[in-house]
């Protein structure tokens, strides 16, 4: 099976969807977005979309049923990046984070912790504004794991 990228794309960054559309382009990977508002799709061959109802965690599901083991996945959602890790695929938040089997169990652990606190009122707001760095950094990671699963 040749790799597939799927993008959990509701909430991921212009700048990120980009990158990943031009590494495609390049080493003509296919790319599928998966959101439940409406996207438009760069005129690509390797760049697709689909559209989900709205409603809790459909994309997510969507990109469960559909992925492939060591497919890469694009989400900020934790516990997708766990199922997705589960399944044998690999996991990347935009801001260049990975997920793996060792480190999504802690990851989802300080994800809960910070809903708790949320809900209990003890914090407000949420991560830092996305940035160039961020930009970045999930670059760098995506050109290593493309040079090296993507032959």
């Amino acid at each position: 099976m040749a790799l597939q990228i799927w993008i959990d794309a509701d909430a991921c960054p212009v700048p990120i969807k980009n990158l990943i559309f031009r590494a495609a382009n390049r080493l003509e990977i296919q790319v599928t977005l998966v959101a439940n508002s409406y996207l438009s799709k760069p005129h690509s061959p390797w760049v697709q979309v689909v559209q989900v109802e709205k409603g809790f965690d459909v994309a997510d599901h969507v990109i469960l049923e559909r992925m492939q083991a060591g497919d890469l996945v694009v989400t900020q959602d934790v516990p997708l990046a766990a199922e997705v890790v589960q399944a044998d695929g690999y996991a990347i938040n935009p801001r260049g984070t990975w997920y793996d089997k060792q480190s999504v169990a802690a990851h989802l652990r300080r994800r809960n912790e910070r809903e708790q606190l949320r809900e209990a009122g003890l914090v407000s707001g949420g991560p830092a504004p996305f940035s160039a760095k961020d930009t970045q950094t999930f670059a760098q990671h995506l050109d290593q794991f493309l040079a090296k699963h993507s032959q």
